[in-house]
This record gives structure tokens, sequence and C-alpha cells, in this order.
């Protein structure tokens, strides 16, 4: 073992730097950070030499000249002033590591200006050493950074190709970019413009000059202030039947902060429970604001990661704010006249700790509907009973919604209502529409009403089975089954859901093991949740079965009446429109000519 010394700074700085700068996206980020805390209204990253020359220019309030020499040593920064700034931070950047990192690994060049100067500095850095000049500049800031890596060997062996690495740049900018709407971003790679966006938007213009100008019939508002908590948030959430390959879709921000955040992910993926397919995601853009002192933003070097002062009233904020966007809210109505929209908390909030979930029940938050009065005069005498109650119920305040006359035009292949509506033709999947709505139905029921089988098939099951069915006996008796073991092999149905009576008991069996086998152990409201799905599956009429107009108008009229009318509770999509506009165009017809 050698004497202890001191180590050099430069090596001192390149140590640091292997936790700040990971890839070139590291420096993208951290420039155009320290971009934004100057109060940049336009950002222009350009990249070039295989990811690694990059340069930011950002028209924010530049550096003053007596500060640029400390601008670059390690641990020096205008965003904190002492200790307690620490807890209260509202910048994007304040360790003061980023420039001094990058002068270590790169040759780096700066050209900075502030408005109280006439001419600006320059700055030319190698090695850590940095050598400072005037020059003429407009107000603003330019970071050229050339050879990332260049003394750095091992770190450059480990970069991506160039295609990839600038995916990782250009998915950071889209971000970045959605957390700040009122900047203008210019992206360039190897001279060629990638993306360019205005000045002064807003969230829902910022995301179609990102994506398209079709994902917004795709969204759902995400807005909701809490003043108790100080919480607010706000944000564009995508229906259930629009999803994503991948999560990359999902944008979450803390105070403008862009965070990889298991609090929010957790609370975004529990209000989509059942409403997304496996495999597939939402597109998802919200900011949450919260008081600086109520998150800690200082829990790793790259700032990714935050912790709270209290992650269950976080957690639940989130998820109920993204659940009422989601909520079945618009309902078409006969009259003209509008009625203020009944809007309903989910009924069950998650708590999120460290260690587990456990259920709140939470307050609905109702406006009430203003009740529409219909008025008919009674004409004819009523024949019976219950055409004395019906005329009655008539000339009574109705608190009910009505909703458009439903336009069923047929069924196809003995498995799709077809409806006719104004402007589209809407194909509805009958089994999915219908198991969205038994799903709701019996999640709402307090108590399952169930039937006594008086015989029941004996059902082979393997022992592994029999005991996950004994398990689960408590949590499928709350759902209306009653299942008998007769032997370490054999069981028998006593009792099942009503709605399932017209289902065989070993196809409810084999689909109940199969979900059931599928929870995770312990998990109650999996399990739970897996048998209520299952019961849902069973009770729906079945694809190619022959329905008459009456039973699929039945279908179609509930269906809009649930929360969730996108997707079945395995998260497939229920219904698909074709527009008008396409089918005329495709007879080569224009949609008012009727020729």
């Amino acid at each position: 073992m050698g004497r202890i010394k001191q180590l050099p700074v430069n090596l001192i700085n390149q140590i640091a730097a292997g936790e700040v700068i990971e890839r070139p996206s590291s420096v993208v980020k951290e420039l155009v950070e320290n971009s934004i805390d100057a109060n940049a209204t336009k950002i222009e990253i350009s990249v070039s030499n295989e990811c690694r020359n990059i340069r930011i220019a950002d028209n924010g309030s530049g550096i003053h000249p007596d500060d640029i020499q400390l601008a670059f040593s390690k641990h020096a920064t205008s965003k904190l002033t002492d200790e307690n700034s620490l807890f209260n931070i509202e910048t994007l950047g304040f360790r003061g590591e980023a420039l001094a990192s990058i002068i270590s690994i790169a040759r780096v060049s700066c050209t900075t200006r502030t408005k109280d100067f006439d001419y600006g500095t320059k700055v030319e850095s190698e090695n850590s050493v940095v050598n400072a000049s005037q020059t003429g500049c407009a107000q603003g800031t330019i970071m050229e950074v050339k050879d990332l890596f260049f003394n750095q060997p091992a770190r450059l062996k480990f970069l991506k190709n160039a295609k990839t690495e600038f995916a990782y740049i250009q998915e950071l900018v889209n971000s970045l970019a959605l957390a700040n709407p009122k900047i203008a971003f210019i992206l360039k790679n190897e001279g060629n413009q990638i993306l360019t966006t205005s000045q002064n938007s807003d969230l829902l213009t910022r995301i179609t000059e990102i994506y398209s100008s079709g994902i917004i019939n795709e969204l759902k508002e995400v807005k909701k202030t809490d003043i108790l908590s100080g919480f607010a948030i706000e944000g564009y959430v995508s229906i259930p039947s629009y999803t994503r390959s991948s999560k990359k879709s999902i944008y979450t921000f803390v105070n403008s902060r862009t965070v990889k955040c298991p609090v929010i992910l957790k609370a975004i993926d529990i209000a989509y429970k059942n409403m997304l397919p496996n495999g597939r995601y939402p597109f998802v853009v919200i900011n949450l604001n919260i008081s600086p002192d109520e998150v800690d933003v200082n829990a790793h070097p790259t700032k990714r990661e935050v912790r709270y002062k209290n992650p269950n009233r976080v957690f639940n904020f989130v998820q109920s704010a993204v659940s009422s966007a989601l909520l079945n809210i618009q309902t078409d109505f006969e009259n003209t006249q509008k009625p203020l929209q009944t809007i309903e908390k989910p009924a069950n909030v998650v708590s999120f700790n460290s260690k587990s979930f456990i259920k709140e029940e939470v307050e609905k938050d109702t406006t009430p509907i203003f009740p529409v009065k219909i008025e008919r005069k009674i004409e004819d005498k009523p024949k019976n009973e219950d055409e004395v109650t019906q005329k009655k119920m008539e000339i009574t305040f109705d608190s009910t919604p009505r909703l458009k006359q439903i336009n069923v035009i047929g069924q196809y292949n003995n498995t799709y209502i077809l409806v006719e509506n104004d402007d589209n033709l809407e194909i509805i999947d009958q089994h999915i529409a219908q198991e969205r709505y038994i799903y709701e139905k019996l999640k709402s029921e307090k108590e399952i009403a169930s039937q006594l089988l008086i015989i029941s098939d004996v059902i082979d099951i393997e022992p592994v089975e029999a005991e996950i069915l004994e398990n689960s006996r408590e949590h499928l008796k709350i759902f209306g089954y009653q299942i008998e073991k007769i032997s370490d092999t054999q069981v028998i149905f006593k009792k099942i859901p009503q709605v399932l009576s017209q289902a065989k008991p070993k196809d409810i069996l084999a689909e109940l093991l199969k979900n059931l086998k599928a929870s995770p152990e312990n998990d109650l409201d999996t399990i739970e949740e897996r048998i209520l799905i299952t019961t849902s599956c069973k009770a729906s009429v079945k694809a190619g079965e022959k329905l008459t107009m009456w039973q699929m108008e039945d279908i179609v009229k509930k269906l809009r009446t649930t929360k969730n009318p996108y997707t079945c509770p395995h998260g497939r999509p229920i219904s698909h429109y074709i527009p008008l506009k396409e089918v005329a165009s495709y007879f080569d017809r224009c949609v008012k000519d009727n020729k």
C-alpha cells in the first residue's frame, strides 16, 4: 500500500464526470438545463461527429465576465446560497459539477455576454485548464463541446453507435421541450434539422409539434388543484384505446423537471388498471407542481430521481387526477341544453409506501346535475296500472341524462355490432362491450348474487390447482362462488354467480384457475380482480353468436353508461370508428353528395 496523496484536479473532475456524464445525451441535458435556468426563450442544439461534438446556443442571461473562470471550477454555482437552499431548490441545476466535469473529458469553448456589457467573454478549455479573453457576441451563451471522451478511450469504447446515441439525445430534447412549452427548441443532427418548436406555445400545441396534430383526438386533459396540500397537476393522457409499444411516451415532470418517479408511474399504472392490453402503454405528459420544500431533488447525481415528504399524498393526488380524466363523463343528450356533469373520484385510491399499497376509502366529489324537467300531457286514458306509473314518471323531474337514440344497423360476422352515427360508422365487438359493462356492474355491487347448483359436474384438477382454490376460497365466496373439494383431484361447484347461469362449470373453473395462477402470491387486490374479470368474461355474449336487434341495442346502450367505454378489463379495444369521409372518399363521393 502506497502513501496517501492528493489527486490532481483534472483526475478528480474525471472521476466526478463518471457520475454526471454517462454519454453525449448527459452533456446535452446539463447544458440545456443551464440555458433554461438562464431564462432563455430560444435554445438550439446541434450534434455532429457521431454525437461527440455538441453545440448549445441560447439567448439567456449569460455569464458575468468576472464569474467566468469560477463557473468552470468544481462546485461553483449561482443557484445555491447556503445549506438551507438545498431543501428549497427551484432551478434545474444546483450542484455546480457539470461544467467542471465536461471540461475534464472534452475540448470546450464558451462564448457568453450579459445585457450589462458591450463585450462578451470567450473561454477555451482542455484537460480542465481554462483560458478566457474578450470577444464580440450577442447576449446569451454558446457552449461548444468537441471530441467528447477524447482522453478516456475506455469510456469512448462503451458508447453505442451514432444512431442510438442520437436517439437518446432526441428523446431527452423532446422531454425538455414538453416540460417547457414557452421555450423554442431547435435540434439538428449533422446539419439536418430534426425538431423545431414555436415559442410561447401551450402544452397541447407543443405535443402536436413533436408528434402530430392527429394525436389531439386521442388525449384527455388532466387538470387538478388541491388547495390544502398545495399540489397542482396538469397535462394530457391518452384514452385507453390509444397505446404505445413502450414506456418512452410517458413523460412525467415535477416542477417542470424531468423525473423517473416510481410514485407517479405507479399512480398512472393504477389509473389505467384493466384498460390496456399486455405490453401496451399509454401516452402521458403530466407536470406535478409541488412546493420545493415538499420534494428532495438531491437524491441522485443525474437529478432524475426525487423523494417526497409525503409520498402517499402525492400518489393519491396523481392517481385521482388521471383517473378522473379517464372517466366517461361526456354523455350525449337529446336536448340541446347541456347540464352540469357529474364527476366522481375513484371509489378506492391506493396509498403508496415503500412496502405495500393499501386501499383507502375516499369520499365522492360530486357536482349535482341540474334536473331536466320533462313536461308531457296525458291525453289518453291509461290501459293498466303499469301505464299509470309510466305516465306519472313522464311528468316528474328526471335527473338521468337521456342518451341519443342508438342507431344499430346490423351485425357483422355474428361478432361485431354496426352502429351508424352522424359522421362515422362505429364497429363494436359484442363480447368485449358486454364484458366491460358486466365488469363495472359487478365491481360496483357490494354483494354479488349467487345461484345454488342442485347438480354439478365433477371436475378433475391437479393437486396444485386444488391448493390454489383452497387459498382463494374466501375471495371466491365474495364474488358468488362456492367450490367443494370431493377429493385431492376432484371438485364440484355448489354455487356460481347468477350472471353465469348459462355457462359451463368446467369452462368457468378453467378460466378461474388460469387467472389465479397468474396472480402474484398474497396480492389480494390482484386475486379478487382476476376473479372479477373471469366472471365478467364468462357471463358475456360470445363472438360468433347471432343476436337480435334488441339484444344489440341493449349491449350498446349499456356500454354508453360505463366509465371506461374504450377497452375491456383485459385491455382490448371495444370499438373502432370509420369516418364517413373515408368511406365517401373511397367511392369518389363528397360527404354531402347524395347522387
